[in-house]
């Protein structure tokens, strides 16, 4: 059998009309329904017709998290398994619920609350650069304060995360191919989300989780783990750590992974992927039509 990666993408790769297909399978539609019971708003309303609302953290982050779960399961019930999963940033939550870590409403609750205390943190700012030198990035980051690396995707494409002003230094002194400001609401993957975290922290300790049924490599450890306690552990510190996308790919063939699968819309990380570990199998299932037949 090939060894198979299962990766889900986060905040930014969300399109409207997306998940709309998965309506007219029963399984599917009866998973919406719980969501708006949970969520007090309807993930398919949003996503058919509301990106402004889409585009925002608060409805964001649940929609993705409802999407690519029943993707997850659509896939499961196929009698496809992966041997491995990881997910970029709030990715990270259906990759833990494809691992048997929490069941399906429980990381749904936990994305809710996750969306709505990141939306409340404001003054922060978060850029994206591609095709930079790194060795300059490092040294300019090092000498400005509150500016970080919040997100290692590859090596020609990274995202700083901290106060405007520093931002914006950083911009101003790295040469980049392109430097493109982000539009959240804060510094997220910063230490400036620090009372965010903490908030947080009070619902993820009163949240059981289990062993997980398949290693999980971690934004803040790309080490594959499967122990209920590092994983919480791991996820606690993901709100101000940086997400290591890039040595999460370098890990993938080092663990035998032959093919890696991206569930959920958009291709960004099997093209993050792509550019950072060769010789790996790479496909994307966004949606109904590219679900493989049944086993």
């Amino acid at each position: 059998m090939t060894k198979t990666a299962w990766v889900f993408p986060g905040q930014g790769s969300q399109a409207l009309g997306m998940g709309m297909d998965l309506l007219d399978i029963p399984s599917a539609k009866a998973k919406f329904d719980q969501a708006e019971a949970i969520l007090g708003w309807s993930v398919s309303e949003i996503c058919q017709n509301d990106e402004e609302r889409l585009s925002r953290t608060l409805y964001t982050q649940p929609c993705l998290y409802v999407i690519e779960s029943i993707l997850v399961d659509l896939l499961r019930e196929r009698g496809q398994e992966p041997n491995l999963v990881a997910g970029h940033s709030l990715g990270e939550y259906i990759a833990l619920y494809a691992a048997g870590v929490f069941d399906w409403s429980t990381g749904l609750h936990l994305v809710k609350r996750r969306a709505e205390i990141m939306d409340n943190a404001a003054g922060g700012m978060m850029a994206a650069l591609l095709n930079f030198d790194r060795e300059q990035l490092d040294q300019v980051i090092s000498e400005t304060p509150d500016v970080v690396l919040a997100n290692d995707n590859s090596s020609a494409q990274v995202v700083i995360s901290g106060t405007p002003e520093g931002v914006q230094a950083v911009m101003s002194q790295v040469k980049a191919k392109r430097a493109v400001p982000l539009k959240v609401s804060g510094a997220f993957h910063s230490h400036l989300m620090a009372a965010a975290s903490q908030e947080f922290q009070e619902i993820l300790d009163a949240t059981v989780f289990q062993t997980a049924v398949v290693p999980v490599a971690s934004n803040v450890d790309p080490v594959p783990e499967v122990d209920a306690d590092i994983l919480k552990q791991r996820l606690t510190q993901q709100m101000t750590g940086s997400v290591r996308w890039r040595e999460i790919a370098l890990q993938l063939p080092e663990h035998g992974i032959e093919k890696v699968v991206e569930i959920g819309p958009g291709n960004v990380l099997t093209g993050l992927i792509k550019r950072t570990a060769s010789g790996l199998k790479l496909e994307n299932i966004r949606n109904t039509g590219e679900l493989p037949v049944d086993d």
